[in-house]
């Protein structure tokens, strides 16, 4: 059997560096389709508008199967978590499972707010998704991202050389993580530089995990969502060379797509599309000052740069729970596990890039593993993420000059006394001091 029908507590906060969050790791060890409460949901779960509970238990191991209530926030209900990779896989490429269905929905989650817009390429599924994912492919495909590596390369280097002029120590975060990323998703919209600051911020407040400033979330949302609508609307008048001109020009059947799809593209494009690099920028460069062994060896063969990238991307831990869950549309057998009509579901990436079943030696880091599968920290299936190309180049580019300009790079204080961000999902460092 591969199911628990208990529920367990599930906090799916660990801000501990970027140690592997121990509930997941537990899980591990326990059915691998197993009923969690999600900290934040306005209504029942499930066929018959109720989640699954049971009795309280105390366990050695100090987690606890409990009535469904998170500790610090509203009564949490019940869901389905997978964490197994090719369960994962299966449900990630599996069309019965809907996120188009979770609209308008109360539905357990992590983060107070989401983009639930009927208009969000990540709540759509086929051929509604299949139709707006082949306008954005473009942008993003293998050539596009190639034409770009020069472009960054230059950024990157100009980011380095400021950083160096600044001397020893200096803040990685600040000085080449952070801007390279968001300049580019602001380059790609064009966004003009006096609007950057507050769409940041709004972008923040929209992905603040636990118990959060709600009205500053949807004041997040709101605000994104408006100001994509102006721009969309300028850029029909006078289009330019950038990607919104180039989606909201886009005819099918002589008519421009909806505005609203366009609009709110350029909100998910900025929300999620400089997140990863911009933070596992910082993490792969904490990972590696905190590994000698790992970085002498990519040091004494740079040419491993590609494959290590991907390593430290299945490795690191780079979020807080879970993301966006999907809907069973009809009764769904997964591994002997019957997941009822209507009832959530939601996948662990994090747990599956640790799937001992998968991965020899699933918690090392071994920057030469060899014959392992693709790491699922992109996601898998429909929803795969678009920029995934765009964010290892960025990766690559950025951290094979950093190793390359500085040979004797270090941390600048014990790794005990890095700070780490509690405020939103992402895991990351707040500043990264480093030395040469």
């Amino acid at each position: 059997m591969t199911t628990s029908e208990s529920v367990w507590t599930c906090p799916f906060r660990h801000d501990e560096a970027l140690e592997f969050d121990p509930f997941l790791a537990r899980l591990r060890s326990e059915p691998s389709i197993t009923r969690i409460p999600m900290p934040r949901a306005e209504h029942a779960d499930g066929p018959e508008g109720g989640a699954d509970r049971s009795e309280g238990t105390d366990r050695p191991d100090g987690a606890d199967r409990s009535d469904g209530a998170a500790e610090d926030g509203p009564a949490a209900e019940a869901a389905w978590l997978v964490t197994r990779h090719r369960h994962v896989r299966a449900v990630t490429a599996d069309r019965r499972f809907s996120r188009a269905a979770l609209i308008g929905r109360g539905l357990p989650r992590v983060t107070p707010d989401l983009v639930d817009h009927a208009e969000s390429i990540n709540l759509m599924d086929p051929p509604a998704h299949s139709r707006l994912r082949g306008l954005m492919a473009a942008a993003f495909g293998d050539r596009q991202v190639e034409e770009l590596r020069p472009r960054t390369r230059r950024t990157v280097e100009g980011l380095l050389d400021a950083m160096a002029d600044h001397g020893s120590p200096a803040d990685v975060s600040d000085w080449l993580a952070a801007p390279l990323p968001l300049n580019t998703v602001f380059e790609l919209l064009d966004v003009p530089e006096p609007d950057r600051a507050p769409l940041r911020r709004w972008a923040t407040a929209m992905m603040s995990p636990g118990t959060p400033d709600c009205a500053a979330a949807a004041e997040g949302k709101s605000g994104l969502r408006a100001y994509f609508a102006e721009l969309t609307a300028a850029r029909r008048r006078h289009p330019g060379s950038d990607l919104l001109s180039a989606l909201a020009a886009v005819r099918e059947d002589g008519e421009f797509l909806d505005a609203r799809e366009v609009a709110v593209m350029g909100m998910l494009l900025l929300v999620t599309g400089h997140n990863t690099s911009a933070h596992q920028i910082s993490n792969i460069v904490y990972t590696l000052l905190t590994h000698p062994e790992q970085l002498a060896r990519l040091r004494a063969r740079p040419e491993l740069l590609p494959a290590a990238i991907e390593e430290l991307l299945r490795f690191i831990p780079y979020r807080q729970g879970v993301g966006i869950p999907r809907r069973a549309t009809e009764d769904v057998e997964l591994d002997g596990v019957t997941i009822r009509a209507g009832e959530t579901v939601h996948v662990s990436y994090l747990a599956a890039n640790r799937d001992e079943l998968v991965y020899d030696r699933p918690d090392e880091l071994d920057l030469e593993r060899r014959d392992a599968p693709a790491h699922l920290t992109f996601g898998h299936g429909t929803h795969h993420c678009l920029g995934a190309r765009l964010a290892r180049m960025e990766l690559q580019v950025a951290i094979g000059a950093l190793l390359a300009r500085f040979p004797e790079l270090r941390l600048a204080v014990p790794a005990e006394e890095v700070r780490w961000n509690t405020g939103s999902i992402w895991r990351f460092p707040l500043a990264l001091p480093v030395a040469w």
